[in-house]
């Protein structure tokens, strides 16, 4: 019996699982369903619901999931379409809502997706359409509100607003996910999901291999571009704010291409992530990883995050797996107490969210429940 406990605390199922449930404490308002970002005055993203979200179904965790999505309908619907406004919290007036000062009340197209996603596994995992219903607005407003057609091909742009755009069109290629855009196709078949995938597959080999704004690249995907709405063209933001680096969005795309060939097996995926062989260098070199690298490679800053070995392990899993134990072992599983079944240290939001990502992605725990069963 001791012997099963002691078995019982090292399995990587048993983990997932307490710190899915310390998460709840620390960054969850179960009164509410609200996720909370206290390092940023308690602010709440439609990121931060999605994650809940996904977190949830994954878990198996119905209460935490329709408490989540039910705040996120009553708060964050925009009330022109299906999709969901990114911040909310409180206002410079004292009142909580939606931050329209911030540009609040405009979507994030991964956050949508992510919703979207969710909800489809939750019709799935708990046998309730309802759930699939609510997913296919979204998924059709997601096309019409934050998808635009180029010379033909389908582009999946940063937000509502780009469709609007005279030029040229704000991507950030960590908002891929074709995964959930190979699901949407089944239940949207009006709209060319196929093509949203290979456009996704075309910007992130073509942002990653141009120099952008520098003189060289080094191969990684930049966290934003900008494209031209005459020929498809890519360059740099003219925002100071949105840049070329590889750094806190732009960690999320092997992630999520990793993820895509989970579930996919698309040869694109796998000839992606083979080019992150910088990634592969800088590890052998150095045993750990910048948290942000510019776009040439230069150390932006030389600092480590746990999310951002949450979202480079997808390319070390399917790459480098001669790799891959070992910035596990170093670099994720390490943050984690067995005998205090907890984090070792407390992480902020976005560290837990993708440190966890990250562990449930190696330990093959992240399953397409769409197509489970």
């Amino acid at each position: 019996s001791q012997k099963r406990q002691q078995a019982l605390v090292f399995s990587p199922r048993f983990m997932l699982s307490v710190l899915w449930t310390n998460y709840k404490k620390s960054y969850w308002d179960a009164t509410s369903g609200r996720t909370l970002d206290p390092q940023r005055d308690n602010i709440t993203t439609s990121e931060g619901q999605s994650y809940t979200m996904l977190r949830a179904v994954w878990e198996d965790d119905k209460p935490t999931f329709d408490k989540t999505w039910q705040w996120t309908q009553q708060n964050l619907k925009r009330p022109d379409s299906n999709l969901f406004s990114w911040l909310y919290g409180k206002r410079a007036d004292g009142s909580y809502g939606i931050m329209q000062s911030q540009g609040g009340q405009n979507t994030a197209t991964d956050a949508d997706t992510d919703i979207a996603l969710a909800l489809v596994f939750a019709a799935k995992r708990w046998n309730n359409s309802a759930y699939l219903d609510q997913a296919k607005l979204i998924i059709g407003d997601i096309w019409t509100n934050e998808i635009v057609t180029i010379n033909g091909e389908p582009y999946v742009t940063a937000d509502n607003l780009e469709k609007n755009s005279p030029s040229a069109v704000l991507v950030n290629p960590s908002y891929f996910e074709p995964y959930a855009y190979r699901i949407f196709a089944g239940l949207d078949p009006a709209h060319d999901w196929q093509g949203a995938i290979s456009s996704s597959y075309g910007i992130l080999e073509r942002s990653s291999l141009a120099s952008l704004d520098k003189n060289t690249s080094v191969g990684l995907p930049p966290d934003w571009v900008v494209v031209s709405k005459t020929d498809g063209s890519l360059s740099a933001s003219t925002n100071g704010g949105l840049d070329t680096n590889y750094g806190y969005d732009a960690m999320r795309v092997p992630f999520r291409i990793a993820l895509d060939y989970r579930f996919s097996g698309d040869p694109r995926a796998k000839a992606f992530l083979d080019r992150l062989s910088f990634l592969g260098q800088q590890w052998q070199a150095n045993q750990r990883l910048a948290s942000v690298y510019g776009h040439d490679g230069s150390a932006v800053s030389t600092d480590e995050a746990p999310a951002v070995y949450g979202g480079d392990i997808g390319y070390f899993i399917i790459s480098r797996p001669d790799l891959a134990e070992s910035v596990y072992k170093n670099k994720l599983l390490t943050l984690y107490s067995a005998d205090a079944q907890d984090w070792k240290q407390p992480l902020s939001y976005y560290d837990d969210n993708w440190a966890w990502f990250g562990l449930a992605l190696y330990n093959n725990s992240l399953v397409n429940l769409y197509a489970a069963r």
